[in-house]
């Protein structure tokens, strides 16, 4: 070992390397320390001369009071403790304790110096703005949306106030915000113009959302009204309780609907909240399983839907706190989503549309309330889009529920439209020969029953009963299929020979006919009508390759002339009908009465 080496190792000597970590221990210590030097003596906003907006946050440092009883003056004894924010974007997330936000600031203009300082966020409990100059406070106002409106400097949707600030003069801007909820606090400084054109903006904006609300309310209540289907009476639920809470969280119904009515003010978004999760409980139960009123999903719905409503109602009558029901509303939110989320994956699988929708209104709910969670807690900046995300979010959902309603409405056409379908069907069977396709003798019966109500002598009614003479040669020569076709052409053959509007053809069974015929001014047109059906079987029908030659015979009576009850009149018209047989057959006879006494 040198010489050099050993005396670089004894004691007491000193080091070359001993300065430079001195040197680096003092720069380090300056670096740890300058943010605190920054934090405690921030240099101070300068205003722009011109009414550009300045977002505060650039400059402002804050202060925790877990107490909750610091003044203005505890605050200005503490302006060394003032520390950097954990961000920027405006949002500091939940909490508990009051926080104090310090912004300096100066205008260096000697005229035109009434900023005005706004809180974009509505629903702050309570907030303090203190404007001091060298420690001696000039202006102050107490805001918030649990303290009364009427004194509000500034009667806005937002915590807003004037300053009056005089050239070249330092002042320090100290704001105290306390809240039970999410602490977004968008601090801007702008000029009246400014203000009062976003202002405008703004309830542009929330007067679309409120106006859309309430034409699907009322759409959906006179709905349910004329319709009596519960799935509108859901839906008009649902969007109620979405419009209140947005009515209440951008202010809109403070500076509007229940200015310094606190009661209102402080139960008005729970309230909503809770009628909106037992809207979405019932509406999406019975959107998807509607059509099974005892399933087990569907119970389990209407139970999460009896449960809102009850702590609704704990809630109106104070059982429970703004922060229990906040926490509450939080957690049942999502419950009616995530519990139908499974049946509505199954049935979209399957192509149900219903569902198909509600799984994009879902993807729209998630989106934002993921989006809301974030700026809650701090990791998202405050903007338009994140600040109204939620109510975008709703805005959605309530347009995609609307298709579901619709295709519910088309769907409940749809089963009207088959039910009658079916009755139509069942009536036709029942009042309809299954061979011919004419009426049988049911259905003549009644349209018989209807004629003679308005039969008059100057209206007569003529009913001719027929039956075919050599029908059952050919049902033995030929077969039953053929005998079938015949009286099918036969069918045809007397509709095509009678008149369109006021007669009627039926088949009462085997090769018997009848003819109905009103609005008949005289018994000779009656006779003619008849002697018209004999000539037309005068031809021979052509089935396939065959020509078949058969005939009538016809016995008729007349209404009121013979008789004016139905059954009299068919077994008058039977007599005349079997004395034509007995006769010679293919001929006509009416039986005034006589026929029939004689028989």
């Amino acid at each position: 070992m040198t010489t050099m080496h050993r005396n670089a190792l004894l004691p007491g000597r000193p080091t070359p390397w001993r300065p430079l970590l001195w040197l680096l221990v003092l720069a380090l210590w300056q670096v740890l320390a300058l943010p605190t030097a920054r934090a405690a003596d921030p240099s101070p906003l300068v205003l722009p001369a011109d009414a550009r907006p300045v977002n505060v946050w650039s400059v402002a440092t804050l202060l925790a009071d877990p107490s909750l009883q610091w003044g203005v003056q505890d605050a200005l004894e503490r302006l060394h403790d003032f520390a950097e924010p954990p961000s920027r974007g405006g949002s500091l997330g939940v909490r508990k304790e009051a926080i104090w936000l310090r912004v300096p600031l100066m205008s260096r203009v000697a005229s035109g110096n009434e900023w005005i300082v706004n809180i974009d966020f509505a629903v702050l409990n309570e907030v303090d703005i203190y404007l001091t100059q060298q420690g001696r406070l000039t202006q102050h106002a107490a805001l918030g949306n649990l303290r009364p409106y009427s004194e509000r400097p500034l009667r806005g949707r937002t915590p807003a106030m004037t300053l009056d600030l005089a050239a070249d003069t330092p002042y320090e801007l100290l704001i105290r915000v306390q809240t039970s909820g999410a602490m977004i606090v968008p601090i801007t400084l702008s000029k009246a113009p400014y203000l009062v054109h976003r202002s405008l903006r703004e309830q542009m904006f929330q007067g679309v959302l409120a106006g859309l609300a309430l034409c699907l309310v009322v759409y959906s209540f006179t709905q349910w009204v004329s319709q009596r289907e519960k799935l509108f009476l859901y839906y008009c639920m649902l969007v109620v309780g979405s419009a209140g809470f947005s009515l209440q969280f951008f202010g809109v119904g403070t500076q509007f609907l229940w200015s310094d009515r606190l009661w209102i003010e402080v139960h008005a978004a729970g309230a909503a909240g809770l009628l909106a999760i037992a809207g979405s409980f019932l509406f999406m139960g019975h959107a998807l399983m509607g059509h099974m009123p005892h399933s087990r999903f569907l119970r389990v719905m209407q139970a999460g839907a009896v449960l809102s409503l009850v702590l609704l109602a704990a809630f109106l009558v104070d059982l429970i706190n703004t922060r229990t029901t906040t926490a509450i509303i939080s957690v049942l939110g999502p419950l009616p989503s995530l519990i139908s989320l499974p049946i509505a994956v199954a049935r979209a699988r399957r192509g149900d549309s219903v569902s198909t929708t509600l799984l994009a209104a879902w993807v729209a709910y998630f989106t934002a309330a993921v989006t809301m969670v974030c700026l809650v807690q701090g990791l998202l900046p405050v903007n338009f889009w994140t600040l109204h995300s939620f109510q975008l979010g709703a805005a959605a959902d309530m347009l995609l529920f609307l298709r579901v309603l619709g295709q519910r409405s088309a769907a409940l056409r749809h089963a009207a439209s088959e039910a009658l379908r079916e009755r139509d069907t069942m009536r036709s069977l029942a009042y309809t020969d299954s061979l011919t396709g004419l009426c049988n003798r049911r259905g003549m019966q009644m349209a018989l029953q209807s004629a003679l109500a308005q039969a008059s002598p100057q209206r007569l009614v003529a009913l001719y009963l027929m039956d075919l003479d050599g029908f059952k040669p050919v049902n033995d020569t030929y077969g039953h299929d053929v005998g079938d076709d015949l009286l099918v052409a036969v069918g045809h053959r007397l509709e095509a020979n009678v008149r369109q509007h006021t007669d009627l053809v039926a088949r009462l069974g085997g090769d018997e006919f009848i003819v109905m015929a009103r609005e008949l001014a005289t018994p000779e047109q009656a006779q003619e009508l008849g002697r018209a059906l004999l000539h037309a079987f005068e031809k021979p029908f052509r089935l396939s390759h065959l020509s078949i030659q058969v005939g009538l015979t016809i016995g008729y009576a007349l209404a009121p002339l013979d008789s004016d009850d139905a059954q009299h009149l068919v077994r008058l018209a039977d007599a005349a009908m079997y004395t034509g047989k007995e006769s010679g057959k293919h001929c006509i006879r009416r039986n005034p009465g006589e026929l029939a006494l004689a028989s």
